[in-house]
């Protein structure tokens, strides 16, 4: 396995290399956009196509060689539908998959610096190797004095040095892409909501002190749930870059993906995912919102595990009650209760024409109000995306409150888990059931 020995550091030559992609960026669509009075119908629609896959590669290569915080930033762009068509989209979820690790002196010299001692004077064994890497940090397995298995979390040295340089480098990027959405893809999107979520989930997925929090509260939130693992946090081995959780063992979730795996435990996978996710939006107020498969596990018992908190996303009471009060509306199929509900969102001003964007919700949520049986297959998220624009564009529905970003994210991941898992189900009659127990759960007398 190849060794990562650091980061892509030093303000100045970060700060080129990422001037340099949004520029290079900026200006193939800027010579596309030249010649489309001099290209057919079709052959443009090919052009800007080839230029999106163009321009995902370049942005994938550029955070591949500058990693760290720049990498995680991409990652979070990835499930953006609203900058760059799904085939782009496709091309940038690459960097979304694990990369080589730091050699082991470098990773036990950053231990030592956060807990006092070397990994070997602190575990009974500590492995050398990393067994999972991604653009913040990797992942090691250990056994406490106890003989108790944990997993240690380090993150990259310098890292967090690189934040302030890549935040402000991201600008430079947005506003490229900010303009092909507004010129050539006829959206209109607000950079600045983006940019400031983005910097927020971002800071917190680098402080693993506020991640044992996370690991906290959704133990006390899903304590209840048979059907769910979670680890606990060591906090005497833990500080704000490295943290100690105990080890869950199990499949990977893509490894229950496809019609090989035995289509009962799919379907109790995608029941158990489905539930989970909206119990968090409508019930709890609090959602993980980094939704790709690497950061669950499926248990030999089976449960389901989640194994990264690093982005979590608490909303406010008010944002809970009105995602509850559209959700209960789409299952009423009541245009005005959801039109008020949208309003209370900030999706909508009281003013506005609510019929739009009650058929952009009808449009989104199809699965929900499909009452059948319904393979996820079915569903084409490019197609409904592509609707949902040209409604936005001729209604000028260009509002996007800064809590949808992330939630955005969640839901873009539950469809996509749900096409792996590919089992036929009655989700509407889930989601009803969904809607129920959180509405009876927050009239509880100990809610």
């Amino acid at each position: 396995m190849a060794e990562r020995k650091g980061l892509t550091s030093g303000r100045a030559r970060r700060a080129i290399k990422i001037g340099g992609l949004a520029s290079q960026v900026g200006s193939s669509y800027l010579w596309t956009s030249l010649r489309r009075p001099f290209l057919e119908s079709g052959r443009y629609e090919q052009a800007l196509l080839d230029t999106h896959l163009r321009n995902a590669r370049r942005i994938v290569e550029g955070s591949q060689q500058l990693r760290g915080a720049f990498m995680k930033l991409i990652q979070m762009l990835s499930t953006r539908a609203d900058l760059l068509p799904g085939e782009a989209l496709d091309i940038l979820k690459a960097t979304q998959s694990s990369v080589p690790p730091m050699d082991y002196p470098t990773i036990a010299k950053q231990i030592r610096r956060e807990l006092g001692k070397a990994p070997e004077q602190l575990f009974a064994s500590f492995e050398r190797e990393a067994f999972a890497a991604a653009s913040l940090g990797q992942v090691h397995r250990a056994r406490l004095r106890d003989g108790r298995e944990v997993a240690v979390k380090i993150q990259y040295p310098g890292v967090d040095a690189t934040v302030e340089q890549d935040l402000g480098n991201l600008k430079l990027l947005l506003r490229a892409l900010q303009a092909i959405a507004g010129d050539l893809m006829r959206q209109k999107i607000d950079t600045k909501t983006i940019y400031a979520e983005l910097e927020e989930r971002l800071r917190e997925e680098l402080d693993y002190a506020a991640e044992a929090r996370n690991i906290a509260e959704f133990n006390r939130l899903l304590g209840d749930d048979e059907g769910i693992v979670l680890p606990r946090v060591e906090r005497e081995l833990s500080s704000r870059r490295v943290l100690t959780m105990s080890y869950i063992d199990g499949y990977r979730l893509a490894d229950v993906f496809g019609a090989e795996t035995d289509a009962k435990l799919r379907a109790w996978v995608a029941e158990k995912y489905y539930c989970l996710v909206w119990r968090q939006i409508l019930e709890f107020g609090v959602l993980h919102t980094d939704p790709q498969p690497g950061n669950y596990l499926v248990t030999y018992h089976p449960r389901l595990g989640i194994l990264d908190f690093g982005s979590v996303r608490h909303f406010s009471e008010a944002v809970r009650k009105a995602s509850l009060q559209l959700a209960q509306a789409i299952v009423a199929r009541d245009d005005a209760a959801m039109a008020a509900a949208l309003v209370k969102l900030g999706y909508l001003d009281r003013a506005q024409e609510p019929a739009p964007m009650v058929e952009v919700v009808y449009l989104l949520f199809e699965p929900v109000i499909t009452d059948r049986p319904y393979h996820p297959d079915e569903y084409d998220a490019v197609g409904k995306a592509a609707r949902v624009g040209e409604i936005a564009f001729e209604h000028k529905l260009y509002k996007s409150p800064r809590h949808s970003i992330f939630l955005l994210r969640a839901l873009i991941g539950l469809d996509g888990i749900m096409k792996g898992l590919g089992a036929r189900m009655n989700y509407a009659a889930l989601f009803r059931d969904c809607v129920r127990h959180a509405a009876r759960a927050r009239r509880a007398p100990d809610r």
